[in-house]
């Protein structure tokens, strides 16, 4: 009984002065939950029985499975299959196979494709027109007009070299250079010019390593700084607010040079530092007398005391570069194993010539050093190639890795042959420094 009813039946029940006295109550009732009605099964048409006609004597057309699952408890769907108009044969078949059989079914009859609505607009194409569209011949491509030779070279289109062809060109743009024939035994005392106008190509790293390994042959060297960012001397171990006097007063000032010769840690290894005055000697040497030979002046007083000089020139082609080539008798230049390496070298080139001619008539091109190579790059490889096909012997056959140990050891102001002796860059440089000093006798005192 739902529930308003029971509670009408209470208070039916109940004398009338409580009724009167208790409020009017309002209750609603509650949605039943449906039940759940279990399906009729439908009766199995009997065999014999023929299928129903309609009103017209067609038989009902049969239902075709749907795709969907029958529910559990299902019947058994009954399918029956004419053969022949007379005679029908009857087929039970399951319900999960009935459904498989209608979606395999679905799957081979693939759907079928409605053309495109034609626009009612568009004006109807007869037969014939179609076939003589489909008769017309795709136009060929016209072919290219040949540039004529007095065309911009922005018109004329040439094909891109590949960087043989590209280093090659390089190479010829150098023409001929003031290069010795070969290594040859030079007479001690040799002041050698560390040069390359191209930056970040090992210069500083060369000079004071190399300067290292040559110490240690029992060789007196002399690291001369003409860098304004003072990397030979900080690379050296020495401290750019422990000494008087630089090479800044010495070039300007005209101050002796043996007043700014600082020791190193490494025997027989000296340095003569620089600091970021010498930014300012391009200018103030516009007006000075003779201002390119200004070094080499400076040099030849203290030359006999070294059996090697060193001069680490800056990364530029002005007045101390030149002052750097004026005052030494060769020039070592580093390469670094890249393509732009070889593209600097023919400003070099020609400064050299012109300081040869003009300033220093012995100065030549003695080496050619191969620095930070990578054996796992083809470019590397490539440049070494084009290298020692153009400049033949000049070019060393020690050739300067690329380490992390020689990039480590400017940090502890150490040579790589004290911070690392067994690594590949010191052993690198050992060999350098065999093949540039060529077994020169040593000098006495």
């Amino acid at each position: 009984m739902p529930i308003w009813r029971r509670d009408r039946s209470r208070r039916t029940s109940e004398p009338s002065e409580q009724a009167e006295e208790a409020p009017e109550e309002r209750f609603f009732e509650e949605p039943e939950a449906p039940t759940e009605v279990e399906p009729t099964p439908e009766p199995e048409p009997p065999a014999d029985t023929e299928p129903e006609l309609d009103r017209e004597g067609e038989p009902e057309p049969e239902l075709e499975p749907a795709g969907v699952e029958p529910p559990l408890g299902a019947p058994e769907v009954v399918v029956e299959a004419v053969v022949e108009p007379e005679a029908a044969v009857e087929a039970v078949v399951e319900p999960e196979a009935a459904v498989e059989a209608a979606v395999t079914e679905q799957e081979l009859e693939p759907a079928p494709i409605s053309p495109l609505p034609a626009d009612p607009g568009a004006p109807e194409v007869s037969p014939a027109v179609e076939e003589l569209v489909e008769e017309v011949p795709a136009p060929e491509p016209e072919p290219e007009q040949p540039v004529p030779a007095h065309a911009p070279a922005h018109a004329r289109a040439v094909p891109e070299p590949n960087f043989a062809e590209r280093a090659q060109l390089a190479m010829e743009r150098l023409g001929d250079l003031p290069t010795s024939n070969g290594h040859k035994t030079r007479a001690l005392p040799r002041v050698v010019a560390i040069a390359n106008q191209k930056g970040g190509v090992g210069k500083t790293t060369t000079t004071v390593n190399l300067g290292a390994a040559l110490s240690e042959l029992d060789y007196r060297v002399l690291v001369v700084d003409l860098d304004p960012q003072g990397n030979a001397t900080s690379g050296l171990g020495i401290d750019t607010r422990n000494f008087e006097a630089s090479m800044y007063d010495v070039i300007m000032r005209d101050a002796p040079i043996e007043d700014c010769i600082e020791p190193t840690s490494v025997q027989n290894l000296f340095v003569t530092p620089a600091t970021i005055d010498l930014a300012g000697v391009e200018i103030e040497l516009v007006s000075a007398f003779s201002r390119e030979l200004k070094l080499k002046r400076a040099i030849d007083t203290v030359v006999d005391d070294f059996d090697f000089v060193l001069i680490d020139c800056p990364p530029s082609l002005g007045l101390l570069t030149v002052n750097g080539l004026a005052a030494a008798t060769e020039v070592l230049v580093p390469i670094q194993c890249e393509y732009y390496a070889l593209e600097g070298l023919s400003q070099l080139i020609r400064n050299v010539q012109l300081v040869a001619t003009n300033l220093n008539k012995g100065l030549e091109i003695s080496a050619i050093v191969l620095t930070m190579f990578d054996a796992r790059t083809r470019l590397a490889i490539d440049v070494a190639d084009e290298v020692r096909t153009h400049f033949k012997d000049i070019v060393c056959r020690s050739i300067i890795p690329r380490t992390v140990r020689l990039s480590e050891a400017p940090s502890f102001g150490q040579p790589i042959t004290v911070f690392d002796p067994s690594s590949r860059g010191a052993i690198a440089y050992r060999e350098l420094a065999k093949e540039v000093s060529d077994g020169a006798p040593k000098r006495s005192g």
